[in-house]
């Protein structure tokens, strides 16, 4: 192997054992304080679990959060192949796919996870990834619940203290270690086989900007107008249309 490959692939393997200790120093050293948590009561009520329905920004948090053997879908992408490693090292099971219709290996990474949460584990998804718009809910969660009988949980998961990634369109929040993290749940959502799919997406995702909006209103706002930036259509010039024409 010539020796600057060989470099190249110790600095990555370096970068990747440093990101792990950080996770795991993220999650064993923040506070967290959790409202409304209702995962008690579904488990001792219905002896099933939960599937998390979390914003994808919140990915690197819900670490903090998720019970060991918790199912994480994550999607074909570098973002992913960086969170697999770390997931496994939290006690997660990464299960690869995406959960919009027609994604890359969606079928494929939904039907895994209906077998995982039928074997008596929670599941947590991402709901508006793997590329967005931020706050725009799949139809993966929704399925998922169809299927196993399950409740959806939206929560969001917002670090007193962190960095974000402003340029990111989910605008990516790491949290600084030993800060406080607040976990806002909302109440169940189920989906029966007579609903429509994009209904529990919506009542998803209303209630995941609501609880965020409650909890982080500052950056709801931001990312709001971050995406009503994005969806907005480009200017095309008068020179360019003369040319076209």
């Amino acid at each position: 192997m010539p020796r600057k490959e060989r470099k190249a692939k110790l600095a990555a393997r370096a970068g990747m054992l440093f990101t792990r200790w950080v996770f795991k120093l993220i999650r064993g050293s923040v506070c967290l304080h959790v409202v409304n948590d209702q995962r008690d009561r579904i488990k001792r009520e219905s002896d099933r679990q939960f599937i998390y329905a979390i914003l994808h920004a919140h990915q690197v948090a819900a670490v903090a959060l998720s019970d060991p053997q918790t199912g994480a879908l994550v999607s074909r992408s570098r973002d992913g192949d960086l969170l697999v490693p770390l997931l496994k090292s939290c006690g997660c099971v990464p299960i690869r796919g995406s959960s919009g219709h027609g994604r890359k290996g969606g079928a494929t990474a939904l039907a895994q996870l209906i077998r995982h949460v039928e074997q008596g584990h929670p599941a947590v998804i991402a709901v508006d990834g793997p590329k967005g718009p931020r706050g725009k809910v799949q139809k993966g969660a929704a399925m998922l619940a169809q299927k196993t009988g399950v409740p959806i949980l939206p929560v969001v998961l917002v670090p007193r203290r962190r960095f974000i990634f402003a340029k990111a369109w989910d605008r990516m929040q790491i949290p600084i270690p030993f800060t406080r993290l607040d976990c806002r749940f909302g109440d169940p959502i189920y989906a029966s086989d007579s609903d429509d799919l994009d209904q529990v997406s919506l009542a998803v995702e209303a209630r995941l900007a609501s609880l965020e909006q409650d909890t982080d209103p500052e950056e709801a706002l931001t990312a709001s107008q971050a995406v009503a930036v994005q969806r907005k259509p480009a200017k095309v010039s008068e020179a360019k249309l003369k040319r076209a024409a």
